[in-house]
C-alpha cells in the first residue's frame, strides 16, 4: 500500500485529504508546519508528497527545495502562471490550484506514483529510446547508443522528467556529483553529441531547447 505525506496547516483541509486517501487505499502521514515536514520526511519516506505553500514556519517552497528522490504534487490557491511555472522548475511534479476536485487530485496522484513506480524499476522509457539506470545501457530503437558519463547523466535527468523543462543551473547542480567537470560552457556541447548519436537511427529529434531557459523532452515524433 502506497503512503502518501499532507502538508498542510489547514486542519479541516489535512483532514478531508486523509479520509479521501484512505478510502481510496493509501497510507497517509500528516504534518502541519514547514519545520514538522522536515522532520517528518527525516523518519519517513513516502511514496508521494502533498505540499501546501502557505506553512507556518519554513514555507513550501523552502521545504519542496529539501526534498528529493520523492514526487511533490503542490497544492496552492495562488493561479499564476509563473509561479507555477518556477515551482515545476524547482522539482514538482505537479501543481493543483486549491479549490480543486478530488477526482481531478486523485487522477494526478495515480499518474506520479505510476511513473515513480516506472523509474524504480530502473528503466526509464520515452519514446522510442530505453534508458537502464542500473546497466546504463542506452537503446533507441532497439539500438544500442553509447553514451559517456555525463551525456547519460544528462539524458537520465531529462528522462526523469520528460515533461519538465530543466533549467541549465538545475541540471548542472542535479548532475554535479557524477558529472563535475561538466560546466554550462559544454552542456550545449554535450546534449549536441547526444543528438547526434540519435541521428545515426532516427531523424527525430528527441531533445529540444527552451530558447532562454534550458531543455527538455521532446514529444514531437
Amino acid at each position: 500500500m502506497k503512503t502518501i505525506a499532507i502538508i498542510d496547516d489547514d486542519i479541516y483541509i489535512s483532514d478531508m485529504l486523509r479520509e479521501l486517501l484512505s478510502r481510496n487505499g493509501y497510507n497517509t502521514m500528516q504534518a502541519y508546519s514547514g519545520t514538522e515536514a522536515v522532520y517528518m520526511l527525516s523518519e519517513n519516506t513516502p511514496d508521494l508528497i502533498l505540499l501546501d505553500l502557505m506553512l507556518p514556519g519554513l514555507s513550501g517552497e523552502n521545504v519542496l527545495k529539501k526534498i528529493t528522490g520523492i514526487p511533490v504534487i503542490v497544492m496552492s490557491a495562488k493561479a499564476d502562471v509563473h509561479n507555477k511555472v518556477r515551482l515545476l522548475m524547482d522539482g514538482a511534479a505537479d501543481y493543483v490550484t486549491k479549490p480543486f476536485e478530488t477526482a481531478e487530485l486523485l487522477a494526478r496522484i495515480a499518474v506520479q506514483l505510476r511513473k515513480a513506480t516506472v523509474m524504480n524499476s530502473g528503466i526509464l522509457e520515452f519514446r522510442d529510446i530505453k534508458l537502464n539506470t542500473e546497466t546504463h545501457e542506452v537503446t533507441l530503437k532497439d539500438n544500442p547508443v553509447k553514451l559517456t558519463k555525463t551525456e547519460f547523466a544528462i539524458l537520465k535527468l531529462l528522462m526523469s522528467n520528460p515533461s519538465q523543462v530543466i533549467t541549465k543551473s538545475v541540471m548542472l547542480d542535479r548532475i554535479s556529483l557524477d558529472t563535475p567537470d561538466c560546466v554550462e560552457s559544454s552542456l550545449k556541447v554535450h546534449i549536441s553529441n547526444i543528438r547526434r548519436k540519435f541521428r545515426e537511427y532516427s531523424d527525430s529529434d528527441y531533445i529540444e531547447a527552451v530558447w532562454g531557459i534550458g531543455f527538455k523532452m521532446s514529444e514531437k515524433s
